[in-house]
């Protein structure tokens, strides 16, 4: 089933059953990442992270581009501005820093859906969500190098997900790799024929969605806590929250259905 949330100008959000679906929609402007675009995202994000229905969710856009990242033209208008547009920058570079956080500390896993070219931020915002499937015609980039703009947010994202020598090539180049390389090294999960990148997005957040949303959420804040800690403090931390997970209501309706061969009854949303 699926319902309409909510229409805004730059985002459209609809629900569909447990997946919440979040589409950018400022074609004619590449679906790039304005103040208002970030600001609304933000929201959405905040939004779902109180609504426990929701299990997963798809960030999806209108048009051919995914998104061509911050919107230049913004950003050029405010070199006008009395201190040459620094408070702007700084400002605008803030909301969308703690954007890309709100994606990777929400309690739902959140899979990006690719179509045409994700570059810069529009990059950053792919290498941020959880997962990410991509049309066999999507291309990306950092190509802030070329007009003297390293990509040092995108670089965040970026470094995070594919190797080193990997993200160096893509950041110093600047040049648009295909959806079949950027599987390759790590940066999206499937590629599909392009066309049915939703509908394979949908079903992957749908498989998901049959899942525990207590152990969605423990799962996706543990994966993300002990990445960066050294491996015995990260074995630690794990077993503590193996601990924790194991004595949940679900956990114990999950083994007790498995050892019955049942399908669970989830309780514990």
């Amino acid at each position: 089933m699926t319902e309409k949330i909510e229409d805004t100008k730059n985002i459209l959000a609809e629900t569909h059953g447990r997946v919440e679906l979040l589409t950018l929609n400022r074609a004619k402007s590449r679906n790039s990442l304005s103040e208002s675009v970030i600001d609304q995202l933000t929201a959405e994000l905040h939004r779902i992270a109180q609504t426990k229905t929701t299990r997963v969710v798809v960030l999806a856009s209108t048009g051919t581009v995914f998104s061509a990242g911050h919107d230049l033209k913004e950003l050029e208008s405010h070199r006008q501005d009395a201190d040459g547009g620094r408070a702007f920058y700084e400002r605008v570079f803030a909301k969308c820093s703690a954007l890309m956080q709100a994606i990777a500390n929400l309690p739902q896993p959140v899979i990006a859906c690719v179509q045409g070219v994700a570059t810069a931020a529009g990059c950053q915002l792919v290498a941020t969500c959880d997962l990410a499937v991509a049309a066999d015609n999507s291309r990306f980039a950092t190509p802030g190098v070329d007009i003297g703009l390293f990509c040092s947010t995108p670089m965040v994202a970026l470094s995070r997900n594919v190797s080193s020598k990997h993200a160096m090539e893509i950041l110093l180049t600047g040049e648009l790799i295909s959806a079949e390389h950027a599987h390759r090294i790590g940066l999206v999960n499937r590629v599909v024929e392009a066309g049915k990148e939703l509908e394979v997005s949908l079903a992957l957040a749908e498989k998901i969605a049959q899942k525990s949303g207590r152990a969605l959420r423990t799962g996706k804040k543990a994966f993300y806590e002990q990445a960066h800690l050294p491996l015995n403090e990260a074995y630690d931390y794990a077993s503590k929250i193996m601990v924790d997970n194991l004595l949940d209501l679900d956990a114990k309706e999950g083994i007790c259905a498995f050892l019955e061969k049942r399908h669970p009854n989830w309780q514990d949303d």
